[in-house]
């Protein structure tokens, strides 16, 4: 069966109550998990009528993003120290989360990805696209979809 879960995390009540089930469902079939964030990148500024201008420096902005990235993580190291699950944690800084999610899965050697899913449906759901929707479609590892 699974034994090396790759757990992406955005830090949202959604992604808390899938890293619950993730840590449970481990602790079921003896595997560990590596707890994943994608910190944002640095926006870039674009100066012109109307724009509006971050006072942020990219040292701070990455500062902040790190505070917010050990946040999410410890979140999830907790739960499965709780539940004695091995765990270690990832973070990577890209725009791009969804090819963020599957290169830190390969990278990890997991053996699947359990992540949960918004449920957007409709046009609302290809509009705003979603995350899961295309970590499912590109990874060649299974993907376990919470919802």
């Amino acid at each position: 069966m699974f034994k090396h879960i790759l757990v992406p995390t955005d830090g949202s009540q959604l992604s808390q109550e899938s890293a619950r089930r993730a840590v449970s469902f481990a602790k079921e079939v003896g595997a560990s998990i590596t707890a994943f964030f994608a910190k944002p990148e640095y926006p870039i500024a674009y100066f012109g009528e109307g724009a509006l201008i971050d006072p942020t420096t990219p040292e701070k902005f990455a500062e902040l993003a790190d505070q917010q990235a050990a946040e999410y993580l410890g979140s999830v190291q907790k739960m499965c120290e709780e539940a004695g699950v091995q765990c270690n944690t990832v973070s990577t800084t890209s725009d791009v989360p969804y090819e963020a999610v599957i290169e830190a899965a390969d990278k990890a050697g997991c053996d699947l990805i359990f992540m949960a899913s918004h449920g957007r449906r409709g046009i609302s759901g290809f509009l705003l696209g979603s995350e899961t929707n295309k970590v499912l479609t590109h990874s060649r590892i299974p993907v376990l979809v919470y919802r």
